[in-house]
């Protein structure tokens, strides 16, 4: 039986209002009675990753990338935290690994259920450019700003333009939607924190 926390941490509208999360991990969420204030992070992400796509799509539309595993990856990006519970109130990184186990043990693809393990990797040589997105996403919704983590995705932007445009100037239409985007990190952080773990303590992601 799924609980009213998790119900309300999904459907919650109050400021920021994230987006809803796709049918499909929501229903995920449910079966494997995540944890409200996980639910309600993964809503957080997710909806920072839908403006960080978006503007992407606009500013830099000769990039090729996965839009929507992208979407997926924000959105099921902590899930492992379902099997590794500890994880929501202390450091660890046994939840990627095991979030990547309970996505393909669902039906999830390889290529998709990979996020769960991707998204604290950012500095792995080759990573693709939606799994960097994640990575940044995850990192700015609550306002914390990676220069490395930006510099990578800015290569892949110029690059995307065939060099017609230089670094700085990327980096400079970069900064102002992170910017942009930081600036609700408060609200955010409010929002998840109405959400309830399991135990009093307070989650670190």
């Amino acid at each position: 039986m799924v609980s009213d926390a998790l119900r309300r941490a999904l459907v919650d509208s109050g400021d920021p209002d994230p987006r809803p999360l796709p049918v499909w991990v929501a229903e995920l969420l449910c079966r494997v009675e995540a944890p409200p204030r996980l639910a309600a992070h993964l809503r957080l992400v997710h909806d920072v990753a839908w403006r960080l796509v978006g503007w992407v799509e606009r500013a830099y539309p000769g990039l090729e990338f996965d839009r929507e595993a992208v979407l997926f990856g924000a959105a099921t990006h902590d899930i492992g935290k379902v099997v590794h519970p500890e994880e929501l109130s202390g450091p660890g990184h046994a939840h990627e690994l095991g979030g990547y186990e309970l996505l393909y043990d669902s039906g999830v693809a390889a290529e998709m259920a990979r996020f769960a393990c991707t998204h604290g990797t950012w500095a792995q040589p080759g990573l693709p450019v939606e799994d960097l997105l994640v990575c940044l996403a995850d990192k700015v919704w609550k306002g914390v700003r990676v220069e490395q983590l930006e510099n990578l995705v800015v290569a892949r932007l110029v690059a995307a333009e065939g060099g017609r445009r230089e670094p700085w100037e990327v980096f400079a239409g970069l900064d102002d939607v992170l910017t942009d985007l930081a600036v609700d990190a408060d609200m955010r952080l409010a929002f998840q924190a109405r959400h309830p773990v399991a135990g009093d303590a307070v989650p670190r992601w």
